[in-house]
């Protein structure tokens, strides 16, 4: 359900734009990054900071935009995001006790899985090259294409990479993935 819940502001987003324009798009794109922070405050009863960063943005760029009348603030939007995730997972790196990624995917794997801590550095790395690349494509598209282009890469093009990502990254971690001996066996003798 949360899934369905993080894309409504995206999906609120390509609907206004295709009523009314970018400007319209925005503003609808401001007002549902709010209230899916409210709904998520109200059913958690806490806030995901990198959806409270993402919802900042939108915020300063979304008002940067409409008041100056220009887009191609709401269009750095998902650049400086990005961006800023790459600096957060190079960080965690060595802030903490193990990679973000780890601290991520981990709990999703198979019980009685392991990967060793190589294997999660080089998977964290990944996904920081993975949000750099993505960062500037973004702007590639941004500055290259029409606001048509930009509005559908960052609907479809954007979603799409993510799971495209996602699913190679699995894939690559479970094939990587050991098996741990069960828990009588690990007891020592």
């Amino acid at each position: 359900m949360q899934a369905a819940l993080n894309l409504a502001p995206l999906l609120a987003f390509w609907f206004a734009y295709k009523w009314g324009g970018i400007y319209l798009a925005t503003a609808v794109l401001m007002g549902s990054m709010v209230l899916l922070l409210l709904v998520d405050l109200l059913r958690t009863r806490t806030v995901s900071p990198l959806h409270a960063i993402s919802t900042l943005l939108v915020l300063v760029l979304g008002t940067a935009t409409l008041v100056l009348h220009d887009a191609r603030f709401l269009k750095w939007k998902p650049t400086v995001f990005l961006w800023l995730l790459a600096l957060i997972f190079l960080g965690s790196q060595w802030v903490g006790a193990s990679p973000l990624t780890r601290r991520l995917i981990e709990p999703a794997l198979p019980p009685g899985s392991s990967l060793g801590a190589r294997t999660w550095n080089r998977a964290n790395i990944v996904w920081v090259l993975f949000y750099i690349v993505l960062g500037a494509v973004n702007l590639l598209v941004a500055y290259r294409a029409s606001e048509s282009t930009w509005v559908a890469f960052k609907v479809y093009g954007m979603t799409a990479a993510f799971m495209v990502f996602a699913v190679f990254q699995a894939l690559w971690l479970g094939s990587r993935a050991t098996a741990l001996p069960p828990a009588d066996e690990q007891r020592p003798g």
